[in-house]
């Protein structure tokens, strides 16, 4: 009777004895299904880099990718994004120098037309050395943008000398097969960016 008994308290511990071991270090946990799984986001594209070199999608296969659209002129929100995605790639990649060497962060125009190959050069190297620019004609970037589901449009107020862009403001991780993992809470800091990064990466 006694020995039924233990093993009925032990059955009963067990889970709990488990679920300590994995927070104290023992088992990492699993994130689980990435929020984006399913989701129709990403596709081919044939855009252009700095060097005038032509670059697709699958040059990037095997990589996990960090895909930003966003423009060179923009006044305020993109380059505060790429900072913090930068830095959050930085901090991890100082954490986990391997798994980082695996990630490329992306910066995609919506303004080619102001954006030449060696415009976009300039602002990506500003950020991150491994930061990958990207820039094309009207239609590759419009063909870009449909497939990760970012919207822009030109806008110009009353009386301004430039124009602005108005886009969508998302940062997608992209794991390595191409399929869409997470959004990137750039907005956030750089600390987040790292965060969710180490969540992901593998």
């Amino acid at each position: 009777m006694a020995g039924n008994t233990m093993n009925s308290i032990v059955r009963t511990l067990a889970p709990a004895f488990a679920l300590a071991l994995a927070a104290c270090g023992g088992q990492a946990e699993s994130p689980g299904a990435p929020p984006l799984a399913g989701a129709r986001i990403g596709g081919p594209f044939v855009l252009t880099d700095p060097a005038g070199k032509v670059v697709r999608d699958t040059d990037f296969a095997g990589k996990w990718r960090i895909m930003y659209f966003g423009y060179t002129y923009c006044p305020d929100v993109c380059p505060v994004d790429v900072q913090n995605i930068a830095a959050g790639l930085k901090a991890f990649e100082d954490e986990a120098p391997e798994l980082g060497a695996k990630v490329v962060p992306i910066f995609i125009t919506v303004d080619p037309e102001r954006d030449t190959p060696a415009v976009v050069g300039k602002f990506v190297s500003a950020f991150h050395p491994r930061m990958v620019g990207l820039t094309g004609s009207a239609q590759a970037i419009a063909d870009a943008a449909r497939a990760y589901g970012v919207t822009y449009a030109k806008s110009q107020p009353p009386g301004a000398t430039e124009y602005l862009m108005d886009h969508s403001r998302t940062a997608i991780l992209m794991d390595p097969q191409g399929r869409p993992v997470a959004l990137l809470p750039q907005e956030e800091g750089g600390p987040a960016v790292a965060a969710e990064l180490k969540k992901w990466v593998r």
